[in-house]
């Protein structure tokens, strides 16, 4: 949420109340990863208290700033705008109606502007961007059965890499560069992919164009490029010197493994969706229905669902006492199941069916449970 609000307010304070509409979960990426690699000398400079935002509950909150949120709102900005001119040009929904569609290019083009002057400001050339979005329509344009799917998926593999990339240069770790640009690849490709998947069906009923359905490649191969490219970024994170990659490991790692398996109807790593011990609390804590794409998760999904809670839920001091239990015990890690302290929920151990992403007793490729930050 730090990440997410220093975005908006990057957006806002640059460049006005309405960019903030551009918004998004990878977008703050770039910030996580700046502040990931950042010496912690610097780290109390990275976040400030921003004032009360009616999507916080009028609540203050810590957010990040800096020049990780203003990388991360000039690929937002430049992205946005070539999407919206990608709408118009498709003549989707209103945007057919040519008032609306001159006022939406007028406004695609003030974006593109004013992410090239944020991305200046901290040393980035948004032509990447720029010429990666012109690529892609050329691209699909051409793209039939027999073209291989990473052939469309190439310009926002470039895109991706150049950014990711950047915020090791914005860290003082230039070494980062090369796994990070790797890792920013994969990622694209992996973005793209999952796009395609889940917009297949309604792409086919509406007729639009579908990168799955124009090269004819099967699910089961999209699905093998999906875990190939999930499991080139985990090797890539390894060779990356972070300062503290537990945010960055945790959302690139298992939450964009979780993502893949969302898309494609398969299940993930046991790694809690609500976190071990219950739903979150406080002010980011769930008030009635949520929507399944809505904010809480960077990559669309709803971390904050599943059932409600039972009303015979333990009190906070002896949900405490069995917590620490559950801890002091490693039922919570080792269990096959174990009951959640507080909501009394039944809840399956941390490291229950961890698949290939990790083993805690046994080194694992993604991040060696036993030693690695994610708390296994």
């Amino acid at each position: 949420m730090a990440h997410l609000c220093g975005l908006c307010l990057a957006l806002r304070g640059d460049h006005g109340q309405f960019a903030r509409v551009v918004t998004n979960y990878d977008g703050l990426l770039i910030s996580v990863l700046t502040e990931a690699q950042a010496e912690r000398a610097g780290a109390g400079g990275r976040r400030r208290t921003a004032g009360p935002c009616p999507l916080r509950g009028m609540r203050t909150a810590s957010v990040a700033q800096g020049e990780g949120a203003r990388l991360a709102a000039a690929v937002s900005l430049v992205l946005a705008s070539a999407k919206v001119r990608d709408h118009v040009a498709d003549g989707d929904g209103l945007l057919a109606r040519r008032p609306v569609a001159v006022a939406a290019r007028r406004v695609a083009a003030g974006w593109g502007r004013a992410g090239e002057r944020s991305g200046a400001a901290v040393g980035f050339d948004t032509a990447v961007l720029v010429d990666a979005v012109e690529r892609q329509v050329g691209i699909e344009a051409l793209a039939g059965p027999g073209i291989p799917l990473t052939a469309v998926t190439e310009p926002t593999e470039t895109a991706t890499a150049a950014a990711f990339a950047h915020t090791a240069v914005l860290a003082g770790r230039p070494g980062n560069a090369v796994p990070l640009a790797e890792a920013g690849r994969l990622f694209g490709r992996l973005a793209h992919l999952l796009d395609a998947v889940e917009d297949r069906e309604a792409d086919a009923a509406a007729g639009a164009w579908n990168p799955l359905t124009a090269t004819g490649t099967p699910l089961t191969e999209a699905r093998r490029l999906a875990d190939d490219a999930l499991h080139g970024i985990r090797l890539a994170l390894r060779d990356v010197e972070f300062t503290d990659g537990r945010l960055a490991h945790l959302l690139l790692a298992h939450e964009l493994g979780r993502s893949v398996d969302r898309a494609f109807g398969t299940r993930s790593c046991a790694h809690p969706a609500e976190g071990a011990f219950g739903p979150p609390t406080g002010p980011y804590a769930p008030r009635g229905p949520v929507d399944p794409h809505g904010p809480g998760n960077p990559y669309g999904g709803n971390p904050f669902g599943g059932e409600p809670p039972r009303p015979d839920r333990r009190g906070f001091w002896a949900g405490c006492a069995v917590a620490l239990g559950l801890c002091c015990t490693c039922k919570a890690c080792c269990a096959d199941e174990f009951e959640g302290p507080w909501s009394r929920r039944r809840r399956e151990g941390w490291c229950s069916d961890c698949g290939d992403c990790c083993s805690c007793c046994d080194a694992c490729e993604c991040c060696e449970c036993c030693a690695c930050d994610c708390s296994c």
